[in-house]
């Protein structure tokens, strides 16, 4: 379809799908939205993580649309560290890279950031980790959405795998591979924005590179401030279409 792009939407650490819910409305009819689980997660919850399986299911998205529609990939958290990765494997494939809250560098002091996010559950446990996000949610959230995530359930046995894999295996130089759009967007009050401008610095072959701050958002902003999360997201569509 002429004009038409294709936006794979990569969700974050113990979420799912369910978090990309309204973006279907603020995209619009012309993009081809595509929104998979990654393993351990929503419909594949016993499915175990795995770095390779996950950067698969990413690929299994990417390539799932109309031959010759381009593609922009965009992740959340997590699912930002598995697009970055992806991008740097085949930046060929894609017409833009959105990084939504995967802004901290995951080694040297950083790296606590992403050890006490994977311990969590180890300390809390299942039930009290569902619970808090729970009762979160509801607090934050329209009650059909929170409704709609607690429905499609948490992902926690794959925090340790998963956070190891961004530890291992991501860094900002990898950008240096990115030759589309890339735009690197961050709640002002999410602490895992702190080296946002070290990746943009990295992306030097980029066509070009845009930071947004999202005023007073934490680090769940694509679900708290979805209206301007989509609007910093069309830059990159716009970009596709010219491309």
């Amino acid at each position: 379809m002429a004009g038409q792009v294709r936006v794979v939407l990569v969700h974050g650490s113990q979420l799912s799908a369910a978090q990309w819910t309204r973006y279907a409305t603020l995209l619009g009819p012309d993009v081809d939205l595509a929104v998979p689980d990654l393993p351990a997660h929503g419909t594949r919850r016993d499915e175990a993580f795995t770095w390779e399986r996950a950067l698969e299911v990413v690929g299994e998205a990417v390539d799932g649309g109309v031959p010759g529609v381009p593609v922009v990939l965009v992740g959340h958290s997590l699912g930002g560290y598995l697009a970055m990765a992806y991008a740097a494997a085949h930046p060929q494939r894609l017409s833009g890279l959105g990084l939504l809250g995967s802004s901290a560098v995951p080694a040297g002091p950083g790296a606590a950031l992403y050890r006490s996010i994977a311990s969590a559950e180890q300390r809390l446990g299942v039930d009290r980790m569902s619970r808090a996000l729970d009762r979160q949610f509801a607090a934050m959230l329209p009650e059909e959405l929170a409704a709609v995530i607690k429905e499609a359930g948490y992902g926690f046995d794959g925090i340790p795998a998963a956070w190891a894999g961004v530890m291992g295996n991501c860094r900002p130089a990898m950008l240096g591979e990115v030759t589309c759009p890339v735009l690197l967007v961050n709640g002002q009050l999410d602490q895992l924005r702190v080296d946002a401008r070290r990746y943009a610095r990295a992306a030097v072959n980029a066509r070009w590179v845009r930071v947004v701050t999202v005023p007073h958002g934490l680090h769940v902003f694509p679900l708290t401030h979805p209206h301007e999360t989509a609007a910093a997201l069309w830059e990159l569509v716009s970009a596709a279409r010219e491309s």
